[in-house]
């Protein structure tokens, strides 16, 4: 068999690159990119009956226009089911992306982000696809899948149809920068929402009449800070992040109207991050504990107390995939075979893979050229992308360069 660099064109496969990027689809609004990405498929061969969208967007409580993108293809050598997957939507700062190709990279004109976060996925599973259907190269059973609302909370692939995925034994999932970095695990993470309901009085006559939400929550993240809860933490049995990131008043206001009235409610959110799923609610507990004791301490003259409301939420879970399992191995070796050197790491973000191994899918994320993204100096490292999607093919033949 030929070199895999021959069956993955590049001319034309950075044409589907700039294709994909050039189509909308931001978290929620995924109905133009999934059409896109299935009038692709369908012109590399692909049958339209083997592609549909699941329920998902059903169960997700935010705006959906769609479910997930699934397509399957029946093998043609024996071996387990084997699945690819990418997410479809991009962050709000891509939106009317143009993007700009230069010899070796993609860029954006410096006004907007890019979407190479993730449309370089799309475009690495399309690619593998039409290379394996073109050049009639063996295969075992794929699936690919297209998620939604990745960037909104990994909401697709928490949400996805269990039965489409039942009898996959294995997922590499590209959303990255290197393709040699092979990442065999991620944190969990909890968030929090913390509502404190003071007593508005006049600060300058009688604020000893009133209860200062905004007291109550500096006692509690002054706490929580000297406990060693916030920020970057370690302890003798666990280690993990935390943070504070808003604070303010209700719908996005600030909290409290004016310097001589004594601020009466506060809205924060927060989350916890560990690789371990106990150390995680520890972390949360800490600040649930911190703010109940600061309610406690601040009351009225008279003895009122302001009430609290601490809802925790499960964003997704932590996973681990240790080096000796079949997926990490697959994807090694497949990596090994086309010249890379690749490294196992872990993740200190959120991926599609946690959902994915929590649903019983073993998956191994790789990347496929982006960087920087989320901003407007986003670009596509066009050399990484290839590797990428010789990357992917490698994994679906196991074959190796002659």
């Amino acid at each position: 068999m030929a070199s895999l660099s021959a069956y993955i064109e590049r001319s034309p496969t950075i044409d589907l690159l700039m294709r994909l990027l050039e189509v909308p689809g931001l978290s929620g609004q995924e109905t133009a990119i999934s059409q896109a990405i299935q009038a692709e498929l369908i012109a590399a061969g692909v049958p339209a009956m083997s592609m549909f969208n699941d329920d998902a967007h059903s169960r997700i409580d935010l705006p959906c226009e769609i479910g997930n993108l699934f397509v399957h293809l029946p093998g043609t050598k024996p071996g387990p089911r084997i699945m690819f997957s990418t997410h479809m939507d991009t962050v709000p700062i891509c939106q009317g992306a143009k993007p700009i190709l230069k010899e070796d990279q993609i860029c954006t004109d410096g006004s907007t982000g890019l979407g190479g976060d993730n449309r370089t996925g799309c475009a690495v599973l399309i690619s593998t696809v039409a290379a394996l259907l073109k050049h009639q190269l063996p295969h075992p059973p794929i699936t690919l899948l297209f998620t939604i609302r990745e960037e909104s909370g990994i909401q697709g692939a928490r949400y996805l149809d269990a039965k489409a995925v039942s009898d996959v034994q294995m997922c590499f999932n590209f959303d990255g920068k290197v393709p040699a970095e092979l990442v065999t695990g991620a944190v969990g993470q909890e968030t929090f929402h913390v509502e404190i309901t003071g007593l508005a009085s006049h600060a300058g006559v009688a604020p000893e009449q009133g209860i200062s939400a905004t007291l109550i929550a500096s006692k509690a993240i002054a706490d929580v800070h000297a406990q060693g809860w916030f920020g970057k933490i370690q302890k003798s049995d666990g280690y993990g992040t935390s943070n504070i990131g808003i604070f303010g008043g209700k719908k996005g206001l600030a909290a409290g109207d004016a310097t001589n009235v004594v601020t009466d409610y506060v809205y924060l959110k927060g989350e916890a991050r560990s690789h371990d799923a106990e150390f995680n609610s520890r972390i949360t507990a800490a600040y649930q504990a911190a703010f109940e004791k600061a309610v406690n301490d601040v009351s009225t003259i008279d003895g009122q107390r302001a009430t609290l409301k601490f809802t925790i939420h499960k964003a997704y879970p932590p996973f681990h995939l240790e080096d000796h399992s079949p997926v990490v191995m697959r994807a090694v070796d497949a990596a090994k075979s086309i010249g890379m050197s690749p490294i196992t790491k872990s993740s200190n973000g959120g991926l599609d893979a946690n959902w994915l191994v929590k649903h019983g899918v073993p998956t191994v994320t790789m990347g496929a050229g982006q960087h920087e993204i989320h901003t407007i100096k986003e670009f596509i490292n066009l050399g990484e992308f290839m590797d990428g999607c010789q990357l992917a093919l490698a994994i679906a033949t196991q074959c190796r360069q002659e």
